[in-house]
């Protein structure tokens, strides 16, 4: 019965596996996987308070608390892609003591965030990595692959070390209602659970479980020859109250960390800002600024977007934005707002999007031949031609889709982005 419950989660994590590479190639998005990933809901209830970001937040953390770190291990794509790769490794694992580094990395990477900007937090979070490897950036290609090594040595290492995710849900498992313990008379310190465990988090010489880094992959239950290994709620044990000194230093000095990187985040988030170049971005961004410290560069716009205006972030621009060159906007699709899971892009309606102001066309007499192309290629009309003059373009109602930009055969116009999109009337 132990090996089934491991085979079902299995079974559910393939699948979500299957699904979150299907978004990144433009399928199965109906299901929206990534909209359960944490980095990008927190990132969501920060922007705007979306009601249905907080809730599903508090599913997931309530799910943590019932059950332990299951969301690792079932819900998060670079948590599975780790898992796959310690089934093909087949190595054996051992214990792997807990650290107090991590809280501080954690502190100061939400801190950051907190502040107003996830320029530190995506260089780790791991839906941004996933995203990134999938979408064939270098960055996600290499991070992948020192991941794929670290795997090799040291098994979920990441997961229970260095994951900002995986440090808050880390704290919250470890006072769960139901854990992996080890009944103590039937334990003969085999080893054989801890030879399992992906993540370190068996210490079979002390016959405990540390259900803080567990990842509840499930796996040691159904190793046990005497059936010792148990998920569920542990009986109650007297322990006399001994509070640690060090824990409670760790704990002010992380609390310390969290409230200076808040303040660093304001500063680093102005720094940003003051770097960026002038952009056109998707609609729904709102301007630069904003975008530049939310858009966790996950790339999953990118890859959905049928016009392939959306590029990736480059030397010119730290996150995801369009380029007119080969193609433009189709007036009929908002496929980079439905599928963005943080709040970078807003979720609007089609209607909204047809009406909200990202660019500026603008036409070059220099080189216009006055052939009236761009007056029929304009899906709003915003273009007129009186006879025998130059196209005018009514900036009341021009979107800036560039539709007529690229239906121009002398390239005489350009899209010069809003600074601050605007929806019109």
């Amino acid at each position: 019965m132990k090996k089934k419950i491991y085979y079902i989660r299995l079974l559910v994590a393939l699948l979500v596996m299957v699904l979150a590479i299907g978004a990144f190639y433009a399928r199965f998005y109906p299901v929206k996987i990534f909209d359960i990933q944490l980095t990008a809901l927190w990132q969501r209830v920060m922007v705007d308070f979306s009601l249905f970001a907080v809730l599903l937040t508090a599913v997931l953390l309530l799910i943590t608390f019932l059950g332990g770190r299951l969301y690792c291990s079932t819900l998060c794509p670079l948590g599975i892609f780790q898992e796959l790769l310690m089934l093909i490794f087949r190595r054996k694992n051992s214990y792997q003591p807990n650290c107090y580094y991590k809280y501080f990395l954690a502190a100061l990477l939400w801190g950051t965030l907190l502040g107003g900007t996830v320029v530190l937090l995506r260089l780790i979070d791991p839906y941004t990595i996933f995203g990134s490897a999938l979408s064939l950036t270098l960055f996600g290609l290499v991070f992948v692959l020192i991941l794929s090594v670290l795997v090799w040595f040291k098994g979920r290492w990441f997961c229970t070390h260095l994951c900002p995710v995986g440090v808050v849900l880390g704290l919250v498992s470890k006072v769960s209602l139901s854990r992996i313990y080890i009944k103590i008379d039937n334990c003969v310190s085999c080893g054989a659970c801890a030879s399992k465990c992906p993540s370190g988090s068996i210490d079979f010489k002390h016959k405990t479980v540390d259900n803080e880094t567990c990842v509840k992959c499930l796996k040691c239950l159904g190793t046990c020859p005497k059936s010792a290994l148990t998920y569920g709620i542990k009986p109650t044990e007297k322990v006399a109250f001994n509070p640690s000194r060090r824990k409670f230093i760790v704990g002010a000095a992380a609390v310390a960390v969290l409230a200076a990187a808040v303040k660093g985040g304001a500063v680093l988030a102005q720094n940003t800002v003051a770097k960026i170049k002038k952009v056109i971005l998707p609609a729904g961004a709102g301007n630069a600024e904003d975008f530049a410290n939310r858009c966790l560069n996950c790339n999953l716009c990118v890859q959905n977007c049928p016009m392939k205006i959306i590029k990736k972030a480059d030397k010119n621009f730290g996150t995801v934005h369009i380029d007119y060159e080969n193609s433009f906007c189709d007036y009929d699709c908002h496929k980079c707002s439905e599928v963005c899971p943080s709040g970078a892009i807003k979720k609007i309606t089609l209607a909204q999007k047809q009406k909200t102001q990202i660019g500026l066309a603008k036409i070059d007499e220099n080189i216009c031949i006055k052939c009236g192309l761009c007056v029929m290629k304009c899906p709003r009309g915003a273009i007129r031609k009186p006879d025998g003059a130059y196209p005018l373009v009514d900036a009341d109602v021009c979107i800036g889709c560039g539709a007529c930009k690229i239906g121009c055969p002398v390239k005489a116009i350009a899209i010069e982005p809003k600074e601050v999109q605007k929806v019109l009337a």
